[in-house]
């Protein structure tokens, strides 16, 4: 009869659809996930590191670079040789477990590395590693 309730109207929906805010979610675990490594990554001098098949991401606490002209940059300020051992005593007395990360353009040459290494140690710094990128073969597996 009229204005009776329907059966129609007492099948209401009770659930919540949340597709639409799974979607949203993974959008923006994307974007995190993309924008991440720019974010943590400090300003880097641009050089063409070396492969290594053993090399790994390590910590870096001071990053000292060489880009192709031997210029030398201290996290993306550059130096020169006279101020490098300075610069490093200073690091090291504000904290004795400092470690340098030595990112050396492979056009460099081996002198050159040899020497910022003998200035960092001069600055009392000892722990330190140069960096490399990993081969596209390192992926594989050896046979």
């Amino acid at each position: 009869m009229g204005g009776g309730a329907s059966q129609d109207d007492e099948s209401a929906i009770t659930g919540i659809n949340v597709t639409p805010f799974v979607d949203i979610a993974l959008v923006l675990l994307i974007i995190f996930m993309v924008t991440a490594k720019y974010i943590v990554t400090p300003q880097a001098i641009p050089v063409d590191l070396p492969h290594g098949s053993t090399s790994n991401s390590v910590t870096v606490a001071v990053r000292v670079s060489v880009d192709r002209t031997g210029a030398i940059f201290v996290d993306a300020r550059p130096v020169t040789e006279a101020d490098l051992p300075g610069q490093m005593r200073q690091r090291y007395n504000e904290n004795h477990e400092v470690r340098v990360i030595i990112a050396a353009d492979q056009s460099v040459s081996h002198g050159r590395v040899i020497r910022v290494i003998d200035l960092v140690r001069q600055g009392g710094v000892s722990k330190f590693a140069i960096e490399t990128v990993p081969e596209a073969s390192q992926a594989q597996p050896p046979r």
